[in-house]
């Protein structure tokens, strides 16, 4: 297999419209892993991305006739861009199948490549579907973004840089990991040239199908996967990359939606471009692996695979940023509602700086406060201060790995329900569409009543609502199917300690 790959590499023709991308010093990352850190820039693209690569590679390996009827390809993001730009150089055809869900200014730039762009359905499942049915149709050749030996070849050619333009010792390649083809391309070519080498996939926690794949010994399909980093939110790794990553690929390291925005941030700090989530997974991943591992005086190299990031969704990565570099804690504290317990709770904080306060009076007993508190030292800093106050009579609950808490709390706290409610909790994510929301509310047909509800705009395809709902215990089973029926994808949170504290009907003080 892997000769058969190298010779695809070797012969790929991705520089007829992809640039040899920079490998860039980092000199922030080094300073602080005690690591040579590089960064390999696929973000300066033409289309900020690595997926162009794949896609000419694939189109222009076509035969005449099927270049005359044209390619289709089913993608939010960067492969559709890849698959446009591509055909609009190489004088073809071709349709783009988009999600409902896909912000306008992604289908924009897919049209100004020249493509027809149809939009269908809510999920990537939906449009790959409709997409085959055209291409069936229509008599156009599919592109798929990962699973195809010509994609993964051109991915590949990345691995061939890297080696080139680093040519002493490398001890590992953190590559972001979603269908599987870039981490297939260059793990065949660099394992052939420098077999010492480490392959070290990276995905988020929520979505890691070559993680699960590779210690099943097999392809599973994920129930569901997270949407943070939409450009590697894929339920199953591809055919062809697995039968190459089991082989090839040393470790996989997963990361989560806090540690994905600090390496943003540091991506930044060091080159000063805005990598997407799925882009800076690699950067993430490098990080994760060398504080793990202890890793001194090495070569450590991160792939930045992307840079196709709304601009609107840059206030939710700077709000988590601080806590993925584990500068920052939340905290449910509850004092005494007396005179001086605030004084005496800001006194154990000492010179730490507050990055957030809320409180709001709930009865004469006692008050639940949530607060952000800047740290120094990570986990050390944490301990040491919920052990203090502690031991100053405060009950502490540290609420930073607490999702309900950093995406809805935080922002609702000013009081309990002003009575006993019989109300359930859930988390949803909605697609961000017109309707999704009158959809939702119609299936449910105004049979239960909502008593709490909060959502935030975060730029991203999918929205996070938190909705509380009246449900009498009679009728749990059949609001539980309503549930299933719908499609969204949902999480009970009736019994989480941040809905319980600050917002909960059933709360007592």
């Amino acid at each position: 297999m892997i000769h058969k790959y190298i010779e695809r590499i070797l012969r790929a023709r991705v520089y007829d419209v992809a640039s040899e991308t920079p490998l860039d010093f980092a000199p922030g990352l080094t300073r602080r892993f005690d690591n040579s850190v590089y960064i390999k820039r696929e973000d300066l693209q033409p289309v900020f991305s690595f997926k162009l690569r794949g896609a000419y590679n694939k189109i222009v390996s076509l035969d005449d006739a099927a270049k005359r009827a044209g390619v289709i390809a089913a993608s939010a993001g960067n492969h559709a861009q890849g698959v446009a730009l591509s055909a609009q150089r190489l004088g073809i055809r071709a349709v783009i199948v988009m999600p409902c869900t896909t912000p306008a200014i992604k289908v924009r730039a897919v049209q100004n490549f020249g493509a027809e762009t149809v939009l269908f359905g809510d999920s990537y499942d939906e449009a790959y579907e409709h997409a085959m049915n055209l291409a069936e149709e229509q008599k156009l050749s599919f592109v798929h973004p990962y699973d195809d030996p010509e994609v993964i070849a051109g991915q590949g050619t990345i691995g061939m840089e890297i080696l080139r333009q680093h040519t002493g010792d490398i001890h590992a390649i953190f590559i972001p990991v979603g269908g599987g083809g870039l981490i297939a391309g260059v793990a065949t070519y660099v394992k052939f040239v420098r077999p010492d080498i480490k392959i070290i996939g990276v995905e988020p926690d929520d979505a890691d199908c070559l993680n699960r794949a590779l210690k099943a010994k097999r392809r599973v399909i994920l129930r569901q996967v997270g949407l943070f980093a939409d450009g590697v939110a894929v339920r199953q790794i591809g055919k062809e990359p697995f039968h190459v990553a089991h082989q090839y690929v040393d470790d996989v390291v997963t990361v989560d939606t806090d540690e994905i925005c600090a390496a943003i941030k540091d991506i930044f700090d060091d080159t000063r471009s805005v990598a997407e989530p799925a882009g800076a997974l690699g950067v993430a991943g490098l990080k994760k692996y060398a504080s793990m591992t202890g890793v001194r005086d090495q070569c450590l190299i991160a792939i930045e695979s992307g840079a196709n990031i709304n601009f609107d969704r840059l206030r939710h990565v700077a709000e988590r940023a601080q806590v993925g570099e584990h500068q920052e804690m939340l905290l449910a504290v509850t004092i005494p509602e007396k005179p001086g317990s605030f004084l005496e709770f800001c006194r154990v904080l000492g010179r730490r700086s507050i990055t957030e306060f809320n409180y709001r009076y709930f009865d004469d007993n006692a008050a639940h406060i949530f607060a952000g508190v800047a740290i120094a030292n990570g986990s050390r800093d944490s301990e040491e201060l919920i052990a203090q106050l502690r031991e100053h009579g405060f009950t502490v609950t540290n609420m930073t790995g607490n999702e309900l808490a950093v995406e809805h709390i935080r922002y609702m706290v000013g009081g309990h329900a002003p009575r006993l409610l019989d109300e359930t909790v859930y988390s949803f994510e909605f697609p961000e569409r017109p309707g999704a929301l009158l959809k939702f509310l119609s299936f449910m047909g105004g049979r239960w009543n909502i008593s709490l509800f909060h959502y935030r705009n975060h730029g991203a395809a999918f929205g996070r609502v938190l909705m509380g709902i009246q449900v009498p215990k009679t009728e749990r089973r059949a609001f539980k199917e309503f549930l299933d029926a719908i499609g969204f994808a949902y999480r009970e949170e009736t019994d989480n300690p941040a809905y319980r504290l600050f917002a909960g009907g059933n709360a007592t003080s």
